[in-house]
């Protein structure tokens, strides 16, 4: 016979799960309002209502609207970057152009459906304070060498011909981040597919 004790689910367990969902409404709702309104536009009162908790209880989470952008950021960035890194362990074995591609598809993939902010926050200039300004400076870092060591393991190999590789990674990353902006996720699959193509021609052979 199976005792109760058995049976029920860890309290400890449920609480933090609990937690752990609230704070990711409320770093959710941070990185919309600093998409659309910018750091300096982004207020507690603003997160806590579209989050629809009271703002004491954003407080008790977040000592301070730094520290909410802070771990805001570096949790954006680090979603973006295991999914890049899951596209190219499922293509590991393939050429360099089939990870590029697969890596622009999952990018596109990312801005257009499951975090249309990332365009806004990492692309455009803002005022953003020194603290945050030196991290986005070094999540993109860390973000565009992903999409490098591919880049170059292709030149190396000769699927790639482009003159100067920051420069078109630099177009790339314009592509996809203006794509962010006009193409919603409804669009056919026929037009993601289209950017993809046109976003390869940059580093393939006509």
């Amino acid at each position: 016979m199976t005792s109760t004790a058995d049976t029920e689910v860890p309290q400890g367990g449920r609480v933090a799960r609990r937690r752990d969902r609230r704070k990711a409404e409320m770093i959710a709702a941070a990185l919309q309002i600093l998409s659309s309104s910018g750091y300096q536009g982004m207020r507690f009162e603003d997160v806590a209502d579209r989050a629809d908790i009271a703002k004491a209880t954003l407080y008790h989470y977040f000592p301070s609207k730094d520290a909410l952008v802070s771990e805001a950021l570096e949790k954006l960035t680090t979603d973006v970057l295991v999914r890049l890194s899951a596209s190219l362990d499922a293509t590991q074995a393939q050429s360099a152009t089939d990870q590029l591609r697969a890596l622009i598809t999952e990018q596109l993939h990312i801005l257009t459906v499951l975090y249309p902010e990332v365009g806004t926050l990492f692309s455009f200039p803002a005022p953003w304070p020194e603290e945050h300004a030196e991290a986005i400076k070094t999540m993109r870092r860390r973000h565009d060498t992903t999409f490098r060591n591919v880049v170059e393991r292709g030149l190396a190999s000769g699927e790639f011909d482009c003159a100067d590789p920051s420069v078109a990674l630099h177009a790339l990353h314009g592509v996809l981040n203006h794509a962010s902006i006009w193409l919603r996720p409804a669009a056919g699959d026929d037009t993601h597919e289209a950017v993809v193509d046109a976003a390869m021609r940059l580093f393939t052979r006509a």
